[in-house]
């Protein structure tokens, strides 16, 4: 029914090493945003770890100012991170996915 059911088994453990070796990779893949007047400037990587964040003195006498820039540059970030690891694991996955009739997930 499924052809080669070994064959399928050996391209669904290839795909899952690929899915690793890119989630390593995005380890590296830095995504550097700032807030719009630059008093707030983050880095995180693809993987949506924080790396550096760096706060202007200006922003450190007003909690609420420092907590509403924090809150806007790091939804930033996190969004522009998440589309490059969701981009990047999903043609991953895709690359050595068996063609399984039906089950064409990733069009």
């Amino acid at each position: 029914m499924f052809g080669d059911l070994s064959g399928m088994m050996n391209k669904l453990k290839d795909a899952q090493q690929e899915v690793e070796k890119t989630k390593t990779r995005l380890n590296s893949v830095l995504i550097d945003e700032a807030s719009a007047d630059n008093k707030i400037k983050i880095t995180l990587t693809a993987n949506r770890e924080i790396k550096n964040i760096s706060i202007h003195n200006s922003l450190l006498t007003d909690a609420e100012e420092l907590e509403d820039f924090l809150i806007i540059t790091l939804n930033k970030a996190i969004a522009k991170a998440s589309k490059i690891n969701e981009d990047e694991m999903a043609a991953a996955a895709k690359t050595n996915m068996p063609n399984i009739p039906g089950m064409d997930m990733f069009k």
